[in-house]
């Protein structure tokens, strides 16, 4: 009799006298967790299979619950049938597509004679309730291609007729609740009352396939959770996202506009160049502190480069092309193979090296209409990019360097919380894997000497080589890939760049491709939403409003608008008629950091009030204690005014300590 034998986490075996499903498995080691198990996850991997599957010999399984990190995306799956479902019991002629889970919820494609409407969402997410309480069980079936076709055109399923014959499988999968089924490879829960908690959410248009030359589809969006609290909390994200939409405060402050004769390029106005021009400002003086020399390349270059540096084979989809003197061009994507034609064009020594290359250059990279999203999905950017050119033996400092940098930029921009995921080698690459080997070993070596925890993103990496991807975590708890570190043993070899060693003999540089922020446009729109729109003072485009009760003030407020320019800030005196409540309402809309109110009261001892948008008020403080908190505020970029509670005081201390020794 063959036993197969089945590995826990814990390195305990189980035999059995078959191939068991992960429910078996469950089953043996007790009741409870039986009833609990949804899924299961083999050998390390990170997708999630449906229990009901049987285990090769020597499996190591890892079950997953109701109470997994995972549970909520089988849920989601589940969810997405009962909505399909819901949606043919109420409209039998409708014909469904695919219905996949994504982040933080799911969707489902359908094909209508009818339009959706807003209305008929109320109806789909009643109607999934009701098929969740008749607790239908859930239950996969395997047929042969042949048979699956045949049934679904009989059903008139056109659509899952198309995805079979293109499966070109001998077998497929379907799963069945009552008297619906589906084709689906799964994972599936149990049953439908597994599903605790669910929200239809909206309505988008779609093409089958992605394709707009193909059928257009209704889409809806809808979500599902584990328990009602964590899906109360997920719509208050929600609710929450829509406010901090990036969109919807760059046109409120005024901050940047699209126009359809330049899709997917943003026109950046007076005040929104003021935040792009002051982010960069930050980068070059910490790239002077730390060693980077900033250069300037070319915008178009030949092919030629680019079948160099591997970018025409595998990036060709995301590029621009055109024709110059019977030579084809392309508009650069990246910055790093004109950094590399940089690089020879010179001589270094292992002296020379780091050699760190900085460029604001910027980019165009082609990008369908329907993934374009506001700032944060653009076909033309600029991006803190650099590129290191150093020794192997100079990796792990360059690399802890970089992590030290990126920490400096996030705290001063008020980033605490952020992800670190290692990409390691997709399917599509260039390069050996004893290269690629190499490079992995090397960014793991780092993380691991710097006590940084990291989670493997198998497959993820760029196509010359692995790189970390750094997730920031905004203030409502959604992640977003700014930073990123890349290793490069492909592209100083396609380029054959070089260096003379110590041993006068020639040596292959290795090239790390290194980003903080990412895309300026990006982060400008993710930073937007994760501040609300209340930009530190150091960034924001007027830093303090002087508002007038009556026109009497006005030559004090002239004075006060010369003496602040004179400083450094950038200061907007609001001369209108209107009254002071109003003033002061509008200011607060524009998100200005610092309202300074004058009056009668104010001209005669000639001293301010200050209202902070927080709606503290700050009353009779000296213009040289205002100027105080200003400088040490815009020049410190910080993160909240001096003059907020508990900060007033060290303002008027250190100005009287100046006085006296001005004295």
């Amino acid at each position: 009799m063959a036993v197969v034998r089945i590995v826990l986490p814990d390195e305990t075996e189980l035999t059995f006298d078959r191939e068991p499903s992960a429910l078996e498995v469950a089953e043996r080691i007790g009741p409870g967790l039986a009833k609990s198990t949804i899924g299961a996850k083999v050998n390390g991997g990170k997708e999630v299979l449906d229990y009901r599957l049987p285990l090769k010999d020597g499996t190591h399984l890892e079950i997953v619950t109701m109470k997994s990190p995972d549970a909520n995306d089988v849920i989601r799956h589940s969810a997405a049938h009962v909505m399909a479902q819901a949606v043919q019991e109420l409209w039998p002629e409708v014909k469904v597509t695919i219905g996949p889970v994504i982040e933080n919820g799911f969707y489902y494609d359908f094909h209508s004679p009818r339009a959706f409407n807003p209305e008929d969402l109320d109806k789909i997410e009643k109607k999934m309730a009701e098929i969740i309480s008749r607790d239908l069980e859930i239950k996969r079936e395997e047929m042969s291609s042949e048979d699956a076709i045949a049934m679904f055109e009989r059903m008139g399923e056109t659509f899952k007729v198309e995805l079979i014959r293109d499966l070109r499988q001998p077998t497929v999968s379907v799963y069945r609740q009552g008297e619906w089924l589906d084709l689906c490879r799964g994972p599936h829960l149990r049953s439908t009352g597994q599903i605790k908690a669910h929200k239809v959410l909206s309505l988008a248009g779609a093409y089958w396939r992605g394709d707009e030359k193909r059928e257009q589809l209704q889409r809806v969006y809808a979500t599902a959770f584990n328990d009602k609290k964590e899906l109360a909390e997920h719509l208050r994200n929600l609710e929450e996202a829509k406010k901090r939409d990036h969109r919807k405060l760059g046109k409120e402050l005024g901050l940047f506009h699209f126009h359809p004769l330049s899709p997917g390029a943003p026109f950046f106005t007076g005040k929104g160049s003021i935040i792009y021009s002051e982010l960069q400002g930050f980068i070059r003086e910490l790239y002077r502190e730390h060693g980077y020399q900033e250069v300037i390349t070319p915008q178009i270059f030949d092919v030629e480069l680019y079948h160099k540096s591997g970018h025409y084979q595998n990036y060709r989809e995301n590029m621009y092309f055109t024709e110059i003197d019977k030579r084809e061009f392309s508009v650069k994507p990246m910055n790093c193979p004109g950094h590399c034609l940089l690089y020879g064009s010179d001589r270094y020594s292992y002296r020379d090296l780091p050699l760190r290359m900085a460029d604001f250059g910027r980019l165009h990279r082609y990008e369908r209409s329907g993934v374009m999203h506001g700032l944060t999905r653009v076909r033309t950017f600029c991006q803190d990019d650099a590129h290191i050119f150093c020794r192997v033996d100079q990796m792990q400092a360059e690399i802890k360097g970089f992590m030290e940098l990126l920490n400096r930029v996030y705290a001063t921009l008020g980033m605490t919380e952020y992800k670190i995921y290692l990409s390691t080698r997709p399917e599509k690459r260039m390069g050996s894997d004893e290269v690629w080997d190499k490079a992995e070993t090397a960014l793991r070596s780092a993380l691991q000497a710097l006590d940084l925890p990291y989670t493997v993103n198998a497959g993820d990496g760029a196509f010359y080589g692995p790189k970390l991807d750094i997730m920031f975590v905004d203030a409502i708890a959604r992640p977003w890939q700014l930073g990123t570190l890349q290793c490069d043993f492909n592209m100083p070899e396609s380029f054959d760049l070089s260096y003379v060693g110590e041993d006068n003999k020639t040596h292959r540089p290795v090239m790390l491709h290194r980003a903080i922020l990412g895309s300026l446009e990006r982060f400008i729109g993710v930073y937007l939403e994760h501040r609300a729109g209340h930009l530190p003072t150091w960034l924001a485009p007027v830093q303090a409003q002087i508002l007038s009760v009556t026109d009497r003030q006005e030559a004090y407020g002239n004075e006060l608008e010369a003496r602040l320019r004179s400083r450094g800030v950038r200061v907007h005196f609001d001369r209108r008629g209107e009254k002071l409540g109003f003033k002061i309402r509008e200011a607060q809309l524009a998100k200005v950091p610092y309202m300074i109110v004058i009056g009668d009261n104010e001209v005669a001892k000639r001293h301010v009030s200050v209202r902070l948008r927080t709606g503290e008020t700050i009353n009779d403080l000296t213009i040289d204690q205002l100027l105080e908190a200003l400088s040490n505020d815009i020049q410190g970029r910080l993160l909240t005014s001096p003059l907020a509670s508990g900060d007033l005081a060290a303002v008027k201390q250190t100005q009287d300590a100046n006085q006296e020794a001005s004295h």
